[in-house]
């Protein structure tokens, strides 16, 4: 009765960190939007959405869900900011070299932070899987 239990309450922290990790990528999506409109200030909301949204989506949400596996160890900036790094080169490395496989390079925006989020839906998916075990 108790392991039923213990998989229940790791299941609510789960989903309770999730959706405060939701909250935080939401806060910085809008702060993007702000400080492009701020930069851009001749350029319609439109415009500033769309860019906002594909840096988000090239840079942000790929490194923030391949590093969701250290939430635990590391505060939720530390993990924003490495994820950027590691995500501008994983894009750019991979992208050079699909390249030379012959994708072509108007899908590279989609294939790659696509891939690199089902790669991170995988390390949560085992980490979670790994927690039910052992807990």
């Amino acid at each position: 009765m108790t392991n039923g239990n213990s998989e229940n309450q790791d299941t609510s922290s789960f989903s309770s960190a999730l959706k405060r990790e939701v909250l935080y990528l939401i806060f910085v999506l809008m702060a993007i939007v702000v400080i492009i409109k701020i930069a851009f200030y001749k350029e319609g909301i439109s415009i500033v959405i769309r860019t906002a949204f594909g840096i988000f989506w090239l840079f942000i949400l790929p490194g923030v869900s391949i590093l969701y596996y250290w939430h635990e160890k590391m505060a939720f900036i530390e993990r924003l900011i490495i994820g950027i790094v590691l995500s501008s080169a994983l894009i750019g490395i991979s992208s050079y070299y699909l390249g030379l496989l012959g994708l072509h390079i108007k899908y590279h925006a989609v294939v790659i932070p696509l891939a690199l989020l089902i790669c991170g839906g995988f390390i949560i998916f085992f980490k979670l899987k790994n927690n039910q075990i052992s807990g």
